[in-house]
């Protein structure tokens, strides 16, 4: 076999960012493209960070489960919605994974040399990942798949969340995932409690609000998941882990602008690209759809990624167009106290709506559906915005 020319990339991919986005397609990569040399770099000294990502059945299509199967910590058939106005039931289901399942199939699927965890990145740019310490990583194409990242350009509201593992001394009767609870307190804006039931005495408990800040005081909301347990009657025995985060929620902005204020090469994904669901910011079913894209090209190369990749982004925003106007109803239109109407408005549509809606899929009529009724929000207002993000 001819020995590798010296002055050849070491590798045919270098992804920077081990969180969701970049694990999912690492993981793809292994199973469709083994033959490819790849480098998956991450600052932390574990991938996926400590999180628990969720995703409705109806967000990842059925022939591209088995990227997320073997990740899946709990999964159940149906879920429920409270609001002030009524609760409800509904028979999408639901899943979630616990990021050290990300962790653990990459270290189980990838030789160690692809996978460098505690490496923190600098600088992206076409064939060259340049690391903080001043090390660099070569190769024929680079992925940027960092979160974060400037934002100045879009116009947003927030959705920040403190969530705890709780374990209880006595089963807390749940049989399925509490999606939202809109029937507590009314405070900064949109408020709800998220409940997982991950067995009989275990329940993950999580504070939620979209907020017009991103000020998160995680003590506070660790009280209030203390008086909502005692309301509901849960004795506390533990807390086994915790998770906090502050997601922004896009309703506007100049995408070009965003795009260009991050230098970077074109070739981007997740958070860096803004592919994420508008209005709840899953990022989930995105990172499933751009791994399996990725991996089917017949070639990758800088180019063609960074091609396929910016057109990706560019008809995402303008497939968001919509959902960003609802967000925009939320954070714009209604008094903060009573930004719960807007969901508990669209709750009450029907079940393949909401499945829609959730997986960014919205129907002409669908969309027609969630701007009819009663508004949730002054009809002044709701024409303003109208007009305005039309």
């Amino acid at each position: 076999m001819p020995s590798k020319m010296p002055n050849s990339p070491p590798y045919d991919l270098a992804i920077a960012g081990g969180g969701l986005a970049g694990g999912l397609l690492t993981l793809a990569l292994a199973k469709l493209r083994p033959e490819l040399n790849i480098a998956l770099i991450e600052a932390e000294d574990h991938f996926g960070g400590n999180h628990i990502w969720s995703f409705f059945e109806s967000d990842v299509e059925p022939e591209h489960r088995w990227l997320v199967e073997p990740l899946i910590s709990r999964q159940w058939s149906s879920y429920d919605v409270h609001f002030p106005k009524y609760s409800r039931t509904l028979g999408n289901g639901y899943y979630s994974i616990e990021s050290r399942n990300l962790d653990r199939e990459l270290r189980k699927r990838l030789p160690a040399g692809a996978l460098k965890s505690g490496q923190k990145v600098a600088k992206v740019e076409p064939g060259l990942v340049q690391l903080s310490d001043g090390g660099k990583i070569t190769a024929k194409a680079v992925l940027d798949v960092r979160g974060g990242g400037d934002i100045s350009a879009l116009d947003i509201g927030w959705q920040k969340f403190c969530g705890q593992m709780l374990r209880l001394k006595q089963p807390h009767g749940l049989e399925r995932p509490v999606i939202m609870d809109a029937t507590v307190e009314q405070i900064d804006g949109y408020r709800f409690v998220y409940c997982l039931p991950f067995s009989d005495t275990e329940i993950f408990v999580e504070d939620t609000y979209y907020a017009d800040t991103a000020a998160l005081d995680s003590a506070t909301s660790h009280c209030r998941i203390v008086e909502y347990a005692a309301a509901r009657g849960w004795e506390i025995e533990t807390v086994t882990s915790e998770e906090k985060g502050q997601l922004p929620v896009i309703y506007g902005g100049n995408f070009e602008a965003f795009w260009n204020a991050n230098k970077s090469v074109d070739a981007r994904a997740g958070a860096r690209a803004a592919l994420i669901q508008p209005i709840t910011s899953y990022s989930l079913p995105m990172a499933v759809r751009t791994a399996i894209l990725i991996a089917e090209m017949p070639e990758i190369s800088q180019s063609k990624l960074d091609k396929m990749l910016r057109d990706l982004a560019t008809q995402h925003w303008k497939d968001g167009k919509f959902y960003r106007l609802l967000c925009a109803f939320l954070f714009l239109g209604a008094d903060p106290e009573k930004r719960y109407k807007t969901l508990e408005h669209s709750y009450a549509k029907s079940e393949p709506l909401l499945a829609r809606f959730y997986a960014g899929k919205s129907t002409w009529m669908d969309k027609i559906s969630l701007l009819t009724g009663k508004p949730p929000i002054p009809v002044s207002r709701a024409i303003r915005l109208l007009l305005k993000f039309r």
